[in-house]
């Protein structure tokens, strides 16, 4: 034993419990700054469509095509990348992908096919996925009684790079063009792929387990943690229901009376602003008072502002303050419902993250369609509604079922 702890002196440094002491407040803010900028890079060509269309010398649609390419390239980067964080070490993980942002969109700036923007976008949103992976590290490595808190200061970052990459991204289109605004992104992406292996601890891999055989593993675990399963149905469901006023607001707001331009619609996303605020709010008392009481509260904010919305679209006033409550609620629900998944193994809780945000961002994909199908069809009011009740639907679920921890049932405060 003794040669053993001689001739391994550095993996047992590696391998031994980091909390609080290596994830300080500091590094907690540089890694939320960080998810910001990496979940921000599939956003800034969003607004520059016309832009990018004119450019390349093709249509609007073939633009639009290609920059659906980032969802679905997320979706695979939440299956396949997000577990290399438990793998290998972290900070090389990140580090890794922040220079493959920074490369893709290098690319995408002197694209002059369509198709290429559209391949390269997707490898973008796979990378994007960065902030999936920063989540799980600052759950692994902060301190259990912080670990809530420290998780809503990330989400924090999370939710305003969806914000920041529209509004940066247009600004600086205008300023100076697409294609060098795309250039600033990828000088911050590069930037950040270095800082990450100065700022964040040398820790390694949490376990030996292969990566196709993680892989393997990530369906079983909806077997069997049902606290997995639990988080991610409803999660998935107020993921739904938030795409799906987004999206169907937009319609909305597009069609007479209203017929408002894109750039006015795209002003109410800044009630998004609260929900960043919610997150960090949400993370400290989910350590408070636990995940439950914080999610049910969530969800009565924002169902009952998604009721309101029904009938609060005439009024700008109202309809952005109910937006806000509503970001609000479901905000604060995610970052208590995620801090649940990666309480399960703290230890390893990429994987478990993985399994919940495929869940989450499917659900998310399909209230998006629903959205803007059921504005078009049926009527702003009657789609408002229809997201309330699958809020109604998560708070039910959320009250009838406690749950397991492990191998271990314990009821949720």
């Amino acid at each position: 034993m003794a040669v053993s702890r001689q001739r391994f002196p550095l993996r047992a440094f590696y391998a031994r419990p980091v909390h609080s002491d290596f994830l300080r407040g500091p590094i907690i803010w540089f890694v939320s700054l960080a998810a910001a900028l990496g979940t921000a890079a599939i956003y800034p060509l969003q607004p520059a469509i016309a832009e990018v269309s004119g450019a390349l010398g093709t249509s609007l649609g073939a633009v639009g095509v290609a920059l659906a390419c980032g969802p679905v390239g997320y979706l695979c980067g939440l299956a396949l990348l997000v577990p290399l964080v438990d793998q290998f070490p972290p900070r090389c993980v990140l580090s890794v992908q922040f220079g493959a942002l920074a490369i893709a969109l290098g690319l995408n700036a002197i694209a002059g096919q369509v198709w290429v923007l559209g391949l390269v976008v997707g490898v973008l949103g796979a990378c994007s996925s960065v902030g999936a992976g920063l989540s799980s590290v600052t759950a692994r490595l902060a301190s259990p009684n912080r670990r809530a808190t420290a998780l809503g200061i990330v989400t924090a970052g999370i939710s305003a790079g969806i914000l920041a990459g529209r509004v940066v991204g247009g600004w600086l289109a205008d300023l100076i063009g697409w294609r060098a605004m795309l250039g600033v992104f990828a000088a911050g992406c590069a930037a950040v792929a270095v800082a990450v292996l100065l700022v964040l601890p040398p820790v390694a891999g949490a376990h030996n387990r292969g990566y196709f055989a993680t892989l393997r593993s990530i369906p079983g675990l909806y077997l069997k943690y049902p606290a997995l399963r639990l988080a991610a149905v409803r999660g998935a469901l107020w993921f739904f229901a938030f795409c799906a006023v987004w999206s169907g607001i937009a319609v909305a707001l597009s069609k007479p009376p209203f017929s408002y331009s894109a750039e006015r619609i795209g002003l109410y996303a800044f009630a998004g602003i609260v929900g960043i605020f919610a997150t960090r709010i949400a993370g400290a008392w989910t350590d408070r008072v636990g995940a439950r009481r914080v999610i049910l509260c969530g969800l009565g904010l924002a169902g009952v502002a998604s009721a309101m919305l029904a009938i609060a679209l005439p009024s700008t006033v109202s309809t952005v303050l109910c937006l806000a409550l509503f970001d609000a609620g479901l905000f604060g629900a995610q970052v208590a419902n995620q801090s649940t998944v990666l309480a399960i193994e703290p230890s390893a809780p990429a994987r478990f993250n993985s399994a919940y945000m495929v869940v989450y961002f499917a659900g998310g994909s399909l209230g998006t369609a629903f959205g803007a199908t059921a504005a078009e069809q049926l009527g702003w009011p009657l789609t408002a509604l229809g997201t309330t009740a699958v809020i109604a639907g998560a708070a039910v679920l959320t009250l009838a079922y406690r749950t397991r921890v492990g191998a271990v049932s314990v009821p949720v405060k």
